[in-house]
Parts: structure tokens; C-alpha cells; sequence
């Protein structure tokens, strides 16, 4: 055998084996599980909550925890976490919604804190709208906000695409799980091997309420310029919210993002008399000219 025929086919089995590690250890290095006993008992200082189990049709069992405001209830914040630990330790965030008297709930997919199953991009999405019909038992859609954070963000735009949510929230989003692998795998055929495409910016085409993004510039994990490029899939619904220097696990440390969620959830839109405005105004090509 030619040497370089050797060095080919060398290369070529380094490749499929890698492929077969990527698609057999994905799930290692997409989920960062933290697993609680069955007994468990969650406690949060001045937080008032309630443990919950959901059952799927597959057996498994889905575990929430419901955080209630100390005032009147204004409505229901299904809160989609990041790939990591459990609701344990993401429980408190609860707080950045209970303030404005706002219910929040958060829930453990497959594998995490005290949930079980065989996960899935199929079954979490089944199991997140299992969860969300349970929600429309005790109230109405246009009392829903849906808040995604990192990997949560696609599924909280599945969802939003698939029902009437009164609004959308995505936090540090991803374009698409595939285009965030292919940065760190670029030759490799990542159409075929990821389990969790996760295609946000196709699920976004299709959501009908008011769509909230928030990033930070200095987000090393998912650039920022992903939000940009999301923020154009469906403009007329979108807004893009910009925490200057915020990265992907601080945003929460900088008090404009606190007043971003202020204005999201208690500023009302206005509509705008477009004909008063300048929108029709366009600059002249041509440079004006020096009056005498």
C-alpha cells in the first residue's frame, strides 16, 4: 500500500471515530446535570414556594417549583434554565419576577434535580408542553411570559410557537445549537450528528406575541451578534435589549438588565401616529448647496 494511501486512510478513521464519539458523548458535554434525592427539600430565605410533579405519558416524572409573589398575582413566568445544575441552585433568579408580583415557574428537564426520563430534543419539547397545557388549567395565555435562558431559549421558542403566550423573553440565545457547536467542530458534519439542533430562529418565524432579547456584548460562549441576526427573523415583534459589557453568566450583576426587565414586564405599548413622525423623510443623495 502507497504510503500516502496510508496516511489517507488514517485520516479518514481518525474522522469517523470522532464523529462516533460526538454523537455518543454529545449529551455529556451539552448537559451539566445536578441530581437531588427524591426527598430534597428545597428552601429559599423570604420565598415563598411549592414542589410539584408532573407525570409524562412515557412514565417519567417532570419536577417543578412554584415561586409566589407576596402581593396579588399578575401572571405566570415559565422559567426555561441554562444546561447546568438543577432548579436548586437556579431558583434564585425566582426573584427578578416574584418583585413585580409575578409567579414563577421553574422546572428540571429529564436527568435533572429530581426529574427522570430519558431525555430528548422530542421529549423535553413534549414534556415543556405538557407542562404549559398544566399552566392553562389555573389560568388564561395572556397571563403566560415565557422566559428562556441560554440552552432554555430555543425551547421557550418552540413553545411560544406553538401557543399564545403574552410575551417571549430569551436570554443570551442561540441562532441554533448547531451553529454554536460548529464553532469549536467546524469539519465536522454537525446537520448528521447533533441530537439538539435546537433551530430558534426558525421557531421564532412562527411566534405571534411581543419578542424579547436580551444579551450581553461581551458574551464569549454565544457572541453577541447571534441576537443581532435573531432579532431580524420576525423585526416586527422584536426588540433587542443590549447589556453593554454583560457576558453569559453575569448579566444578572448589572442593573441594566434589572431595568430592562422592569420596563418589559410594567411598560405598556404605545402606539405610534406614524404620520407625525420623519420615517418618510430620506436624505438627499446630493450635497445641498452653499446659499449666496
Amino acid at each position: 500500500m502507497p504510503y500516502w494511501l496510508y496516511i489517507v486512510l488514517l485520516i479518514i478513521l481518525i474522522y469517523v471515530i470522532i464523529s462516533v464519539a460526538l454523537y455518543y458523548l454529545q449529551d455529556y458535554f451539552l448537559f451539566k446535570p445536578e441530581k437531588l434525592p427524591a426527598a430534597f427539600q428545597f428552601n429559599y430565605e423570604n420565598q415563598i414556594t411549592e414542589e410539584h410533579n408532573l407525570e409524562t405519558r412515557d412514565g417519567a416524572v417532570i419536577n417543578g417549583l412554584l415561586f409566589k409573589p407576596k402581593g396579588k398575582s399578575r401572571g405566570i413566568v415559565l422559567y426555561l434554565k441554562g444546561n447546568s445544575k438543577s432548579i436548586k441552585g437556579w431558583g434564585k433568579f425566582a426573584v427578578d419576577f416574584t418583585r413585580h408580583n409575578y409567579n414563577v415557574l421553574m422546572v428540571d428537564y429529564r436527568g435533572f434535580g429530581k426529574s427522570t426520563g430519558k431525555r430528548s430534543q422530542k421529549a423535553i419539547k413534549r414534556d415543556l408542553q405538557r407542562v404549559y397545557d398544566k399552566i392553562k388549567e389555573y389560568t388564561t395565555e395572556d397571563r403566560i411570559i415565557l422566559y428562556g435562558r441560554s440552552l432554555g431559549s430555543g425551547f421557550a421558542a418552540k413553545l411560544a410557537s406553538m401557543n399564545q403566550p403574552k410575551l417571549l423573553i430569551l436570554d443570551a440565545p442561540y441562532y441554533s445549537l448547531t451553529k454554536v457547536t460548529k464553532r469549536y467542530a467546524p469539519f465536522m458534519p454537525l446537520s448528521v450528528l447533533i441530537k439538539y439542533p435546537l433551530p430558534t430562529y426558525k421557531w421564532l418565524k412562527y411566534v405571534q406575541c411581543p419578542i424579547h432579547i436580551i444579551h450581553g456584548t461581551n458574551d464569549k460562549l454565544i457572541p453577541y451578534k447571534t441576537s443581532i441576526k435573531l432579532s431580524k427573523v420576525n423585526p416586527k415583534l422584536t426588540k433587542l435589549h443590549t447589556v453593554i459589557g454583560g457576558g453569559h453568566k453575569n448579566l444578572n450583576t448589572f442593573e441594566s438588565y434589572h431595568k430592562m426587565i422592569d420596563d418589559i414586564l410594567n411598560t405598556k405599548p404605545k402606539a405610534i401616529d406614524l404620520s407625525t413622525t420623519s420615517i418618510h423623510v430620506k436624505h438627499s443623495s446630493k450635497p445641498d448647496k452653499a446659499k449666496a
